[in-house]
């Protein structure tokens, strides 16, 4: 298993693979450092979280650096993704006692409440594309409501992987309570069967979220899973069009376009199509690619030089297809995996880019012919993760947010984000559960009934 710089291609480190009989002992140690947990107060669990989001404070440039290095990541955008992270642990830190607080329940018993108990072990399996972020966003609901974790990492990122066992331990966590396991994918099936596994969580593709769900469901497993998205902006005529395309550009961007929801279909009613089109170009082609750890860098490299090539492939396709590449579109020379700022336009229903995922620095422009139609656009997708709507009148912003856009996250006038204080989560091919908030820290619980005669 090696560590690659999508920089250079120069390999940063190798790594030897788990055994099977390792990551069995891993298991069990999380297992058995579970019994103990369990039984802990949550103010002993908030203690340790806190003393978590410290040692990611202190060591955000150093992780941040580590996240350039293995998967391209603007140094700036490394550091936010830390920060992130530690205020993430600050929050379950603060409200989990409130969440998991027994609820009593009015009844013809003589007492009746619901309580909220950890299940044991949760594997989770993550990708590269924020590699503290999604692991975080997990770790800290699941290991305050008492349970343990392992986490398997995507093989890209094993420096990253066994950065978050160590800042873990640094934070004093109990021996065994949190397990990297450095396998392949071909070997998580068998990780799901082990019989301390009692449930898992999965962000990735949707095809990988499919394999995960049936094995897992085989074996009554319960699993969360956060899938792919294509993510539509809905940009309506009385728009503030230059804030439109501010935050377009930016969320269409972000991680150098390699985000489950980022913007990646934009549709604009044909009213304000060409000032949109014209400044939406314009942006795009303003931001440069470079160096993740040089200050400036709007993008870094894509993770891999195969994900580039994949995408270069998906861009010509659905120009061969009918689109039109009114932006970018070529392999820039030199040995860094970058891409550059891409817009396609003129995209059929006929196209495969239509109902594809372009996960990397291309945006897909469609214009409708009114705000219906638009809306029709945005749903008609197999995803359904984010989407946004721009409008001045905020108001009916909210109505179609609400009523109308199939996501699990609609926002108006702003870009699609996960926060600690709200759930997070997709519809449809885009998956199914839920993260973060309340509604997070419920998910591997056992939510149990208790009846008294």
């Amino acid at each position: 298993m090696q560590s690659v710089n999508p920089l250079n291609g120069e390999v940063i480190k190798d790594y030897i693979p788990h055994t099977a009989t390792e990551v069995n002992n891993k298991i069990q140690s999380a297992n058995k450092a579970f019994k103990s947990w369990e039984n802990t107060s949550f103010e002993t669990r908030s203690a340790y979280l806190i003393k978590l989001g410290e040692v990611l404070r202190h060591r955000k440039e150093e992780l941040a650096e580590l996240m350039a290095l293995e998967m391209g990541k603007p140094l700036e955008q490394g550091i936010a993704e830390v920060e992130k992270c530690a205020f993430c642990c600050d929050y379950y830190a603060k409200n989990a006692t409130s969440f998991l607080q027994k609820q009593l329940i009015d009844t013809d018993a003589s007492k009746s409440f619901v309580s909220f108990q950890p299940v044991g072990v949760v594997l989770a399996i993550m990708p590269w594309n924020f590699p503290f972020w999604q692991v975080l966003r997990f770790f800290c609901p699941a290991i305050m409501a008492g349970n343990a974790a392992v986490l398997k990492h995507a093989s890209n990122v094993p420096g990253c992987a066994m950065a978050i066992e160590s800042v873990v331990r640094e934070a004093g966590f109990p021996e065994g309570l949190f397990h990297t396991i450095l396998i392949g994918s071909k070997e998580v099936d068998a990780v799901i069967e082990h019989p301390l596994i009692k449930a898992v969580t999965l962000t990735g593709s949707t095809e990988a979220g499919k394999q995960v769900a049936a094995k897992a469901g085989s074996l009554i497993k319960k699993t969360v899973l956060e899938l792919g998205g294509s993510d539509a902006y809905i940009v309506l005529a009385d728009a503030d069009i230059d804030k439109a395309v501010e935050i377009c550009v930016n969320s269409r961007l972000i991680n150098s376009g390699q985000s489950c929801i980022a913007a990646k279909r934009f549709i604009v009613v044909k009213e304000i199509a060409e000032e949109f089109s014209s400044k939406f170009h314009a942006l795009m082609k303003n931001k440069h690619y470079g160096d993740p750890l040089q200050k400036g860098s709007s993008l870094g490299p894509l993770a891999r030089h195969d994900l580039r090539d994949q995408l270069h492939t998906q861009v010509h396709q659905a120009v061969a297809k009918g689109a039109k590449c009114t932006l970018g579109g070529f392999l820039p020379e030199g040995t860094g995996a970058f891409y550059p700022p891409t817009i396609l336009t003129g995209i059929s229903k006929s196209n495969p880019a239509y109902l594809e995922e372009f996960f990397g620095p291309v945006a897909l422009l469609f214009i409708a012919e009114n705000e219906e139609q638009a809306i029709d656009i945005a749903n008609d997708t197999s995803f359904g993760l984010g989407s946004a709507i721009f409008t001045k009148d905020q108001v009916r912003g909210e109505q179609i947010a609400e009523t109308k856009l199939q996501a699990g996250s609609c926002f108006v006038n702003a870009q699609v984000k996960s926060d600690p204080r709200l759930p997070f989560g997709g519809i449809k091919e885009s998956g199914y559960g839920r993260e973060l908030g309340l509604f997070g820290i419920h998910e591997f619980v056992n939510i149990k009934t208790v009846y008294v005669g």
